[in-house]
């Protein structure tokens, strides 16, 4: 483990217990609620490369939208997970709020689309769940109605967590890799890193979700690694890795800490968030599992690893650039700020 692993303001102690059974019910509601806003922002954004344009991102406060950009007018849509408000805001200044309670997801559906027409905000998304094995319309869905405010606010608290390691595990990659994002088809938080490489075409096949999203999305050899609050197959909570294509050899790599394991039925590496949870030093066990994991998708897939991987960042200093690896500054972007305000090139 690197010693530039840096240290954070959240105490080890404030991982808090998240176990499954305990939420099940409020989590099958938030991931359902968490659709409807997000097919809100996939409905006023254009397409990115691998569905990277309709996630959502921890907060201060909980789960948003990044701003919407459309008309010439920008919305954002945050879950407040402290006080337990949904917020909407635009650039013009007008507000409205959701409160966050026991309610049906129909319920939730029809005051989202009021408060959006109370901002002039007219937006029209399919209103069948994905990645769901037996969804139903958000309008008609009158049995997700749980809200536990107090497991809320343990998984936002999580997701903090989960973003700092995953954020700061993704400063030791140099090649193209995803923000760390919160995909709310299949409710996990994810950070992925690419080989650069074509990828062979996915079969699909993932439950109420076209085969055309999938494909494009694993366009490209990837290495993934997330956090997923549980159920299914994985009990509770847990955090995994996993490569496409796999490379041969890969679910037989070692891989730390060792408590990790690779399931057969899922097809990735997974460590469970109590592992985490009561580490002596949880950060640096998640990190452990995910630098492990990324080493065995990477040395197995045979990726160029001298070209892409790099120390782990730290506050405040730029990484070091041999002076041979350094092109003309003639295109660099400091140099065009000079061209412009005739100021010193930092480059």
């Amino acid at each position: 483990m690197s010693p530039s692993f840096m240290s954070s303001s959240f105490d080890a102690a404030a991982w808090p217990e998240l176990p499954y059974a305990a939420w099940a019910e409020t989590c099958a509601t938030l991931h359902l609620w968490t659709q409807i806003v997000g097919k809100v922002r996939l409905a006023l954004t254009p397409w990115l490369n691998h569905s990277w344009h309709v996630t959502l991102h921890p907060t201060a406060r909980g789960l948003g939208t990044p701003p919407i950009v459309r008309g010439g007018r920008a919305l954002e849509i945050e879950f407040d997970f402290v006080a337990h408000l949904l917020r909407l805001r635009t650039s013009g200044g007008e507000k409205r709020r959701v409160a966050l309670r026991p309610m049906a997801v129909a319920e939730f559906y029809a005051e989202l689309r009021q408060a959006l027409s109370a901002l002039g905000i007219e937006v029209r998304i399919n209103d069948m769940p994905n990645e769901i094995a037996e969804p139903v319309a958000f309008d008609a869905d009158r049995v997700h109605a749980a809200y536990d405010a107090e497991f809320a606010n343990r998984f936002w608290r999580v997701l903090l967590h989960a973003h700092e390691v995953l954020s700061h595990f993704r400063t030791s990659f140099l090649g193209k890799a995803s923000p760390v994002h919160f995909f709310w088809g299949s409710f996990d938080l994810a950070v992925t890193r690419f080989s650069g490489r074509r990828a062979p075409l996915h079969p699909g096949g993932v439950p109420h979700l076209p085969d055309a999203v999938t494909r494009e999305a694993y366009s490209h050899e990837v290495s993934s690694a997330g956090f997923w609050p549980g159920g299914g197959a994985i009990d509770d909570a847990a955090f995994y890795s996993y490569a496409y294509p796999e490379p041969d050899g890969f679910a037989a790599a070692p891989v730390r800490p060792a408590q990790a394991f690779y399931s057969r039925e899922l097809g990735e590496f997974i460590l469970s968030y109590d592992a985490v949870r009561t580490a002596a030093d949880p950060r640096r066990t998640l990190m452990e599992f995910l630098q492990s994991t990324y080493a065995a998708a990477a040395e197995r897939g045979r990726w160029d690893r001298a070209a892409l991987d790099c120390a782990l960042g730290e506050p405040g200093r730029p990484r070091a650039v041999l002076r041979s690896a350094i092109a003309s500054p003639i295109g660099c972007r400091s140099t065009i700020r000079w061209r412009r305000r005739g100021s010193r090139p930092a480059c």
